[in-house]
């Protein structure tokens, strides 16, 4: 689809952002379908026939939930944008896509949408951390806490914890319930208990079909390995060095969706799967611009490739960096935080 958004406009400056990437929010349906559907088809070759292998004790289907749990990965982003409105633009057809979808994934559609909302709304405000993203202390707050909470907040911080019994919580447990909406009224509630169900039900079926030990090897293959690469770009998508962070009244949306959201440069295999959520400062500045639009993006204005970069290598080095340091306004290693004098920094 073209639009007039198709021949690169000189920088104005960062404030209109988000009135230039405006131009670019209107989705081709067509290409959503799709994008839709060479996503979900082979997601369910895939699985069906990792699934019957292992139930005939062909054992090398197994190697098949590598590529499905590539998939499941790039389901969810497509559920991520049906949550933004930016897939189809269509609320009812955006909104059952993701709900449908969200079965699959594990994640209540409309439970998940509220909290991520509030995570767009919020990121990189100290003042209103805590909803829908990676809890984060201040060198300070480490300093003066107690003994018990920064064994908890290092547990926490460990990269197997973070990567590997992370995703267990969050999408086989932590999911089944709307924990921090418990009172939030009966959405959350119905969006849960919904598709608790509805998974219910394709599992017994499933399990009918190929036997509970099957299932259970080629699931929970597939649902923790895309699970643990999801929490990981979640990760690093504002768990870099030279993130943004900070306090009302100085907090701007533009400044922390420019400057605290990454661009994850990321090989095309890599991108194709993870539906180009690595240019995510473009994504926080503007969430309504569908995912396959967002190279456009950076085509048009090359300037914003050099804003938030890092490589797969400088990613790996991010795990480290585990506090916010206020006195340099960077992300910091435990131990740098110890060579830190306990109280706040002096401006």
């Amino acid at each position: 689809m073209l639009t007039e958004a198709t021949s690169v406009r000189p920088f104005e400056g960062e404030r209109e952002w988000p009135r230039i990437l405006s131009t670019y929010r209107a989705p081709d349906r067509g290409r959503s379908l799709l994008e839709l559907a060479v996503t979900l088809v082979p997601f369910v070759v895939l699985w069906a026939l990792a699934a019957m292998a292992v139930h005939y004790g062909f054992w090398w289907g197994m190697a098949l939930t590598i590529p499905a749990a590539g998939l499941l990965l790039r389901l969810f982003m497509i559920q991520h944008d049906c949550g933004h409105g930016s897939f189809f633009a269509h609320r009812t057809a955006d909104n059952w896509t993701g709900r449908l979808i969200g079965v699959l994934t594990f994640t209540p559609y409309d439970y998940w949408r509220r909290a991520h909302a509030a995570h767009h709304a919020s990121a990189g405000n100290l003042d209103e951390r805590g909803i829908g993203d990676i809890t984060t202390l201040t060198v300070a707050e480490y300093h003066s806490s107690s003994r018990l909470r920064r064994l908890a907040y290092r547990l926490y911080r460990n990269p197997f914890v973070m990567f590997a019994i992370g995703p267990v919580w969050l999408f086989l447990i932590k999911q089944r319930l709307p924990f921090g909406m418990m009172r939030s009224g009966m959405e959350p509630w119905v969006s849960t208990m919904a598709t608790n169900l509805a998974i219910a039900l394709l599992g017994a079926a499933l399990i009918w079909l190929i036997g509970f030990a099957s299932f259970m090897l080629v699931q929970l293959s597939v649902v923790v390995l895309a699970g643990s690469a999801g929490v990981w770009l979640f990760y690093v998508q504002h768990q870099f060095e030279e993130t943004h962070w900070s306090q009302s009244p100085h907090w701007q949306f533009q400044d922390a969706a420019l400057h605290g959201s990454s661009y994850y440069e990321l090989p095309f295999v890599l991108r194709w799967l993870t539906a180009n959520i690595g240019i995510h400062h473009v994504h926080h500045l503007s969430s309504r611009v569908p995912y396959y639009r967002l190279p456009e993006v950076l085509r048009d204005y090359p300037e914003l490739r050099d804003i938030g970069h890092i490589t797969i290598l400088e990613s790996l080095r991010c795990v480290k960096l585990v506090l916010w340091d206020e006195c340099t306004r960077r992300l910091v290693s435990f131990r740098d935080a110890r060579a830190k004098p306990s109280h706040s920094c002096v401006r």
